[in-house]
């Protein structure tokens, strides 16, 4: 069995900290957007972003069982290939990775139509007033189906983003999804001033976006298919070995041309004459034993420096433009492994975004227009900061399956689990006590979204709420991402469907005792109910896991 590595506190940090870039990408892109859109064509097709947007970006959600799955299949494939002794040719992961990039082209193109049938209808129900200009509905239907056409690049990415993290490697995603930040944004530059219906405006933005999601896609194709350039350069005419890669040499051949008699033969026994002849022999022998070996690593070429685990790992034939497009010869049983994730996952998500939804509907519907832009802000300011932990969530989800995947139920097994849990509780609390600071900044920070004193009066009011979920929230994606990477599904699909109709309950009582004039609802009220929702989810995640851990310490007594 192999040896069982715990990670520290420091590794932890090691790969969240690079992988909250790649959570913060599509904030960033939709920032993008959002700014070239309001400064190059105007509100009416800023506006028209604020409906499409949701449309996509939540209805994205219903994909992301490919990403939770990804990221748990392949790292408890590697740690079953470490296992079996497969480490170098994993053939376990890669046929994970090549099954999980193939459903994602289907996933997405499937979801890229449905979505691009029922856009309509969305628009229509999210926005629900009838007196909204018709250019802004028409420019926001527009921007979702020409979305719609990058559907299957956005879940290729996403699925290759979560395999990048399932084998620990965290840069490899970061230098694609900058690339194509760089792609969107000279879209967005070039064709959002276009006069054009189709091609300027909100619908450029769109097609800056699925430009620079196609971009990624051939990126990540290239980055995993494609060796690293300094694997193949000759060096002195030979070719330069990766680092502990060791040189084949054919020790029968040499053998038997030094004692035989044959014409091939004749030239190595000549020189091996001449060696024994000279002088060379016997300065080797008085040669000390450290300065023989300062001389050979002179002479020896320098190690390449490992590349990510994720680059080049489908080179050398794994997987061919042709046999992607094709799937006939896709692995069933391994295609199989995904379908445990679609519902809980899927449930999971929808039961995270309704509490978003409900706070919105009771905010657009009930609260006045200050209440409304206060929300509108301090939601903005919350959804630049959660991505801080969500990353943390991910990255539990890297390193729990590889510790929980192990078949042998041994106190060691059982001693890692419990220190790897208990070092990212301690990576949430931190990353909770430096939100909570960053919140204490939003007087300051709001002042550059309004000089409407009443509405920095209310943005003021929710900061309570807002630090009661975010110095938790740490801790709650901790726990998250570690019941994730158990596979304790139906336990996380049963409670989100359950705060899917709670959440949204409690709201509307709100929604109903603010109209009816029985208490006053503000913003503040809302934000409240919610973090005392997210501190309830977070009691009931870790209780959870220490209820996990108490069944694998029984399961260990059991075996001895």
């Amino acid at each position: 069995m192999r040896e069982i590595n715990t990670p520290s506190v420091a590794k932890i940090l090691k790969y969240t900290i690079p992988a909250i870039g790649v959570w913060l990408c599509s904030p960033v892109l939709s920032m993008i957007d959002t700014a070239s859109v309001g400064l190059l064509s105007g509100t009416a097709q800023q506006a028209a972003l604020n409906p499409a947007v949701s449309v996509t970006d939540t209805g994205a959600l219903v994909v992301a069982f490919m990403y939770t799955a990804t990221t748990n299949l392949i790292a408890a494939a590697q740690a079953q290939d470490q296992d079996d002794g497969e480490g170098i040719d994993a053939p376990r992961t890669t046929l994970t990775l090549i099954t999980a990039l193939k459903l994602a082209l289907v996933v997405g193109s499937v979801f890229g139509v449905t979505l691009s049938f029922f856009g309509n209808t969305l628009i229509q129900s999210l926005i629900g007033n009838e007196s909204l200009d018709p250019a802004v509905v028409s420019a926001a239907l527009r921007y979702v189906r020409i979305r719609c056409l990058g559907m299957p690049a956005a879940v290729f990415i996403g699925t290759a983003q979560s395999a990048c993290l399932g084998m620990q490697d965290v840069k490899s995603p970061l230098y694609v999804l900058l690339a194509a930040a760089v792609i969107n944004f000279c879209g967005d530059m070039l064709l959002v001033p276009n006069s054009n219906l189709w091609l300027g405006g909100a619908a450029g933005a769109a097609w800056a976006t699925v430009f620079s999601q196609y971009g990624a896609l051939i990126m990540f194709w290239k980055w995993m298919t494609t060796r690293p350039n300094a694997l193949s350069t000759l060096f002195g005419g030979k070719k330069i070995r990766k680092e502990g890669e060791s040189k084949r040499v054919n020790i029968t051949q040499g053998i038997m041309e030094l004692t035989g008699t044959s014409a091939e033969g004749q030239p190595r026994r000549n020189r091996f004459r001449e060696f024994l002849t000279s002088n060379d022999i016997l300065k080797g022998i008085r040669q000390s034993r450290f300065e023989f070996l300062i001389r050979s690593r002179e002479k020896r070429p320098a190690a390449v420096k490992s590349s990510p685990k994720s680059r080049g790992f489908l080179a050398d034939g794994k997987l061919k433009f042709r046999e992607y497009l094709s799937f006939s010869n896709t692995d069933v049983p391994t295609a199989k492994e995904f379908l445990p994730f679609v519902i809980p996952v899927t449930t999971t998500s929808i039961g995270r975004i309704s509490g978003y939804i409900a706070m919105s509907h009771v905010a657009s519907s009930t609260l006045g227009k200050f209440d409304m832009a206060a929300h509108q802000i301090m939601f903005s300011i919350f959804c630049c900061l959660t991505p801080i932990v969500d990353a943390l969530g991910q990255v539990a989800q890297s390193f729990v399956p590889s510790i929980h995947g192990i078949k042998v139920k041994s106190e060691a097994r059982a001693s890692a689990l419990r220190k790897t849990i208990n070092n990212f509780r301690k990576v949430g609390t931190m990353a909770g006590l430096l939100l909570v600071s960053l919140v204490s900044t939003i007087p300051l920070i709001s002042r550059y979204f309004t000089s409407d004193p009443l509405v920095l009066q209310r943005v003021n009011g929710a900061i309570p709420g807002v630090a009661l979920f975010l110095i938790v929230n740490g801790l709650m994606c901790a726990g998250e991402g570690s019941l994730l990477g158990q596979k304790d599904l139906v336990f996380l699909r049963n409670s989100y469907a359950l705060f899917f109709f709670t959440v949204p309950a409690y709201m509307l009582r709100l929604k109903y005792r603010a109209l009816a004039g029985l208490q006053t609802v503000g913003i503040g009220t809302m934000w409240a109910a919610f973090g005392t929702y997210n501190l309830i989810r977070t009691i009931m995640w870790h209780v959870r896991l220490a209820q996990l851990q108490r069944r694998t310490n029984r399961g260990v007594s059991n075996n001895l």
